[in-house]
């Protein structure tokens, strides 16, 4: 079985079109980082970069694909609409397609008030195993064909101030993502976990207080060995760490759309076990 795993695309708009009142004092700070931090050029072609990597998912024949956060620059409509067309036909099918939201996707407190992500991609969160749902709609569990299952972990969260880039888990989901590792009807199938928050950096150390995911530990606990993998985004690096007795397979996507550093992971499963992943570059001849 087949997996594209891709993250942190940041379809950006164009901020300086946006009544400025309306944007918020929070993506005013933002305008720096777009500016002369480059950000706004570097993800200028991020929706055309998402078409091309989930149409050549296509090519692959994946069984899933996963994006595990970071959809938009700063949580607009506009952006999250952007990122639902450039998704396509795949988008339209959870039994095909699993998102979930990262820390640039509930930017503002008036974005998670109006449920922004979920009117987007609210479709793609309902689980084949409800009563494990322990904060919303999470942890959600998507059986895929008879070897695989992808759960969906909430590790993004309103920042107090902008700057402060870290996510949890919390003890609720974890209680839950427990329980989906003991449901029989989930028995040698491979768990792939996705959560946005990096639990190793790609120098296989834990990240920043205000950049890491702060329960990583907790979750290691839970899902040691090949039959795990967790997939995340959230730190613009492609990296596998092997899994070990202590902690499952990590992938890290990157930034897919980055100019200059885009890609994706083709992620194999086999036998009820993840065996390994393939780095692509979207556009790249084969």
């Amino acid at each position: 079985m087949r997996f594209v795993h891709c993250s942190d695309v940041h379809i950006t708009a164009d901020y300086f079109a946006q009544p400025l009142l309306r944007l918020g004092w929070r993506r005013w700070v933002a305008l720096a980082e777009l500016t002369v931090g480059g950000r706004a050029r570097a993800y200028r072609h991020a929706a055309q970069t998402l078409a091309t990597i989930a149409h050549e998912s296509r090519k692959h024949a994946a069984d899933h694909f996963i994006l595990s956060g970071d959809l938009t620059a700063y949580a607009l409509e506009s952006e999250f609409q952007g990122a639902r067309d450039a998704l396509g036909e795949l988008v339209e099918d959870p039994r095909r397609c699993t998102v979930i939201p990262g820390n640039h996707d509930v930017y503002t407190p008036g974005s998670q008030r109006s449920r922004r992500f979920e009117r987007y991609f609210g479709h793609l969160l309902a689980s084949d195993t409800p009563e494990h749902c322990r904060e919303g709609a999470f942890p959600f569990v998507r059986k895929v064909g008879e070897e695989a299952a992808v759960v969906g972990l909430l590790s993004a969260r309103v920042p107090v101030v902008p700057g402060i880039a870290s996510g949890f888990i919390g003890p609720k989901q974890l209680e839950g993502l427990e329980a989906i590792t003991r449901d029989p009807r989930l028995a040698g199938r491979a768990l792939l976990v996705v959560v946005h928050h990096a639990p190793l950096t790609h120098r296989g150390r834990p990240d920043s207080k205000l950049h890491g995911l702060r329960d990583a530990e907790a979750l290691f606990k839970l899902i040691p060995g090949e039959r795990y993998a967790v997939l995340h985004g959230h730190i613009h690096h492609r990296y596998h760490h092997p899994a070990t007795h202590e902690r499952p397979h990590i992938f890290g996507a990157g930034s897919s759309t980055m100019a200059g550093r885009e890609g994706y992971w083709l992620i194999e499963v086999a036998g009820g076990q993840v065996v390994g992943g393939q780095k692509h570059v979207p556009g790249a001849r084969a």
